[in-house]
């Protein structure tokens, strides 16, 4: 027969969790005896009771047991501090190296800014010198490629107006020399002409039979 699986919560009947806790008891420093006797292991179990009562089993002398056990705690323990200590030593060695970034970033901007040169030697003040002339080669670079884009846009854009002036020109020329009934006589012309060409075009296209003298049959 199955039994039902029991569910591991406190048992809240006190006759029931004394039972019970000395049937485990019994078991679990059973179970350690057969792993020590198994497996030529050294264990050691420490069970205290709700009214603390000790229980114990030790495969070994329970002393040396405890005293290695906390041995070997205080050296895990020890080896996780120091790699917690390296830990913070290395973010505050990082935290140096920015700082000092920094701060040589900002007396290099304030050199650059002509401030705090009082006791600058004269090789540092020749060196700033060049690097305030290789800046201000890059702006006048710069500056220029600026104004040439700026110039040939200005360029296209009289370029475009001039073209409109000339057209506008020819335009008024145009009508001062002729006046404007003929204008509109020669734009007829001009559109007659046309369709007339067209007309002539598909006349041309089609089969014609000239036939001079008194009407006959024709077969």
């Amino acid at each position: 027969m199955v039994r039902g699986k029991i569910e591991i919560k406190r048992i809240e009947n006190l006759t029931s969790r004394q039972v019970t806790f000395s049937k485990r008891r019994k078991g679990l420093l059973k179970k350690a005896h057969e792993l020590s006797v198994l497996c030529d292991a050294q264990v050691a179990a420490i069970v205290f009771s709700q009214k603390g009562k000790l229980y114990d089993y030790a495969s070994s002398d329970m002393k040396k047991m405890m005293e290695r056990c906390e041995k070997h705690r205080r050296e895990y323990f020890h080896a996780e501090r120091l790699q917690k200590e390296q830990h913070v030593q290395d973010l505050k060695n990082e935290i140096t190296i920015v700082v000092n970034s920094i701060e040589l970033l900002q007396r290099h901007c304030r050199r650059l800014m002509g401030q705090d040169l009082d006791s600058r030697s004269v090789e540092e003040l020749k060196e700033i010198t060049i690097q305030i002339e290789k800046s201000l080669t890059i702006v006048r670079s710069r500056k220029a490629k600026l104004n040439e884009d700026e110039v040939g846009k200005l360029n296209a854009e009289i370029a475009g107006k001039r073209e409109l002036l000339n057209e506008r020109t020819r335009l008024h020329k145009m009508f001062e020399e002729k006046p404007l009934w003929m204008l509109s006589r020669n734009l007829e012309s001009e559109k007659n002409a046309s369709s007339s060409a067209c007309e002539n075009m598909h006349i041309s296209n089609v089969e014609t039979d000239l036939f001079i003298g008194l009407p006959r049959s024709r077969v």
